[in-house]
């Protein structure tokens, strides 16, 4: 299944939208069946506030993540450092190409760290999801190599999305006889990110970054927000790409 094909799906299936159209169902079935359309107008907006209130949507990650007192990397040894793209900065007028978005600039930042922390090779996945001319993992090359001076060995830009990250991947490092490997991502994205790359073959030790923190917990907690509806969207999202998965295996 195409990208856009997969990502058109998931915006039915996900909010705003699968609420917006519960809510255009409700108005549309409110003569000939009241009770269900008031139903229906009621619940979704309950669930769209819900979705955008920060504190119950940090707590939903948060749910994905676990705790990051658990984390300890370096504690399991591995053979090299896989790092997923998290999207591109396109057109970028400041740097006149396209670049690394500020999901896998966080990705690439945990990563560069880690690789001075531990001296392992590293691996760059993702493609061209959108036809643009250069890969997410060229991008990622160019910014450990240029802005953060940590060597990449491994390029990988043909996959385009995460069950093809780990299997294009293995491929590349079942070459150099490489299974167990550091695998960065956001903390939210590492249970389905996990399951695909031992999926694939891979003893893959967990090396999550960008958890999702909170300063403190006060009123404007309550109060919806739009990136709070962003983190529900991802929450959402990753645990129908759980099911998903689990379904296929």
């Amino acid at each position: 299944m195409s990208w856009f094909v997969t990502n058109l799906i998931s915006a039915f299936l996900l909010p705003p939208f699968n609420l917006l159209l519960a809510a255009l169902a409700g108005l549309l079935i409110a003569r000939p069946y009241p009770r269900l359309g008031r139903a229906l107008l009621i619940g979704s907006f309950a669930l769209l506030w819900l979705c955008a209130t920060p504190y119950f949507a940090k707590g939903a990650l948060h749910l994905l993540e676990g705790p990051p007192s658990t984390v300890d990397t370096r504690a399991q040894p591995a053979d090299a450092i896989v790092v997923l793209g998290g999207g591109t900065y396109f057109h970028a007028p400041e740097y006149a190409a396209d670049t690394v978005g500020e999901a896998t600039l966080a990705r690439l930042r945990y990563a560069a760290k880690l690789q001075r922390e531990t001296g392992k090779p590293v691996l760059v996945t993702g493609g061209k999801p959108l036809g643009n001319n250069l890969s997410e993992a060229r991008q990622m090359q160019a910014a450990l190599e240029q802005e953060f001076k940590v060597p990449v060995r491994w390029v990988e830009d043909a996959s385009c999305n995460t069950l093809e990250n780990a299997r294009y991947s293995y491929h590349i490092l079942q070459q150099a006889g490489i299974r167990r490997v550091y695998l960065v991502t956001h903390a939210w994205h590492m249970p389905r990110s996990i399951l695909a790359f031992r999926s694939a073959g891979f003893e893959a030790v967990p090396a999550p970054t960008a958890f999702t923190t909170r300063y403190r917990t006060d009123l404007l907690s309550f109060v919806p927000r739009a990136e709070a509806l962003r983190d529900s969207r991802i929450f959402m999202h990753e645990i129908i790409g759980l099911l998903w998965y689990r379904l296929k295996s």
